[in-house]
């Protein structure tokens, strides 16, 4: 195996089907070559790295060289301090632990269930603007559907004005991007536009802070701007404003890609779109093993070793920046039998999907409440679905992997 092989896995033309490439990478469960990261693509290799209290998410301890084509230097440069995914304990988990006291339990348990009547309404809503609109001939599922869901729901659940979305939607994309570079780019662009975007990004909503601790309402950001009498003490200004943006991005791009991969998938397997057509249960365990098929998120570049770590008969130095292929160790025959088949009846199905150990998915509940709503409604509602272009155009991103557009035509829409 070459570095020929890990420039493809961030090269746009593989976008569409990554994975005969995981499956060739995972011939060398930990590789290495020269200067660059160690790269781990099997199951149990990367399920024992998410747990092992020796890695690093703090981009101050990357040491990466300008080749490395599974990421890039995001350690300086920023206006904000990192957010609590890119922290290490204990500031991680004083961080985690003051977000989610608004978020879920033991503090607030009941919020994302409560949400349910208003995904419905808003899932309702959309589905009706698409039997308004013009054509049933040309749909455009991301647009129409995958992507202002979860913006809705996001915007609602931290206070965020809905009509700001124009404003922060070109900062989400651009700062998404930056998590890996694009080959064609010129390498010294997208760290700035990164930088002005957080910074433009930071400054619209310390503004929302500051107006939140003036009017305090029932939404998260007012809630994290107020504080409060907890053993954690309270965020600074500063780590509420990275935090708001953490919430607002990653609140919805990975439920963006979640929902249109998973109708991409259900419209490949028309078996069972039908099951679930008749079955909205059904969406529980085909979202489970969608995470592991089609994980919204692929890999986690920029992770970095305190200490010597053995895995695999690889030692992995102390100071070595290492790259975890989620998406290849989901299709690890080892762990996964058939892995390469979709089967929402399969048992025992552990996936990495939302990543695993301290830094596993913050917003997991909401998301596969989402996924399960927008899925199942889709199903039932839009009569003979099919897909207009195979494979779709994708978007750039490889860490953030899906679907830009989603061109489907159906006969009809079901009332609701």
């Amino acid at each position: 195996m070459s570095r020929a092989m890990l420039r493809q896995i961030v090269d746009y033309s593989n976008r569409a089907d990554p994975y005969p490439l995981y499956e060739e990478l995972r011939r060398t469960p930990v590789f290495h070559d020269e200067d660059g990261p160690y790269v781990v693509s099997t199951y149990y290799e990367i399920q024992s790295l998410l747990h092992d209290p020796r890695i690093s998410s703090d981009p101050r301890n990357l040491t990466l060289s300008s080749s490395d084509p599974l990421g890039q230097d995001e350690g300086g440069g920023s206006a904000l301090p990192p957010v609590f995914i890119r922290l290490d304990p204990p500031d991680h988990d004083r961080l985690r632990r003051i977000t989610n006291r608004p978020f879920g339990p033991p503090h607030s348990p009941h919020r994302v269930h409560d949400m349910r009547a208003e995904l419905d309404g808003i899932v309702t809503g959309l589905i009706d603007g698409i039997a308004g609109a013009d054509s049933l001939e040309r749909i455009d599922l991301v647009d129409q559907f995958s992507y202002p869901f979860p913006v809705t729901v996001i915007c609602r659940l931290l206070g965020v004005p809905h009509e700001d979305e124009p404003r922060f939607h070109g900062w989400a994309d651009t700062l998404a991007a930056s998590l890996d570079p694009d080959p064609d780019a010129d390498p010294g662009e997208t760290p700035k536009a990164a930088a002005d975007a957080q910074m433009e990004l930071g400054m619209y909503l310390a503004g929302l802070i500051e107006e939140r601790r003036k009017n305090p309402g029932e939404d998260m950001l007012s809630q994290l701007a107020a504080g409060g009498e907890e053993p954690d003490g309270a965020m600074s200004t500063l780590e509420v404003v990275s935090t708001a943006a953490l919430l607002l991005i990653a609140g919805h791009e990975t439920t963006v890609n979640l929902i249109t991969n998973g109708m991409l998938t259900l419209l490949r397997h028309p078996d069972v779109l039908q099951r679930l057509c008749e079955d909205p249960q059904l969406s529980v365990p085909i979202v489970e093993e969608l995470l592991r098929y089609e994980p919204p998120v692929q890999l986690l570049p920029r992770r970095s070793t305190l200490a010597d770590i053995e895995i695999a008969g690889v030692n992995i130095p102390k100071g070595a920046t290492v790259s975890l292929i989620l998406a290849s160790g989901n299709r690890d025959p080892k762990r996964f039998e058939n892995p390469d088949r979709f089967d929402p009846d399969r048992k025992d199905i552990q996936h990495l999907g939302l990543g695993s150990g301290i830094h596993s998915c913050f917003g997991a509940p909401l998301a596969r409440q989402e996924a399960q709503l927008a899925l199942s409604e889709l199903a039932r509602r839009l009569e003979n679905p099919r897909l207009l272009e195979d494979p779709p155009p994708y978007r750039r991103n490889a860490v953030l992997r899906g679907p830009r557009h989603l061109p489907i035509a159906c006969d009809g829409i079901r009332a609701p």
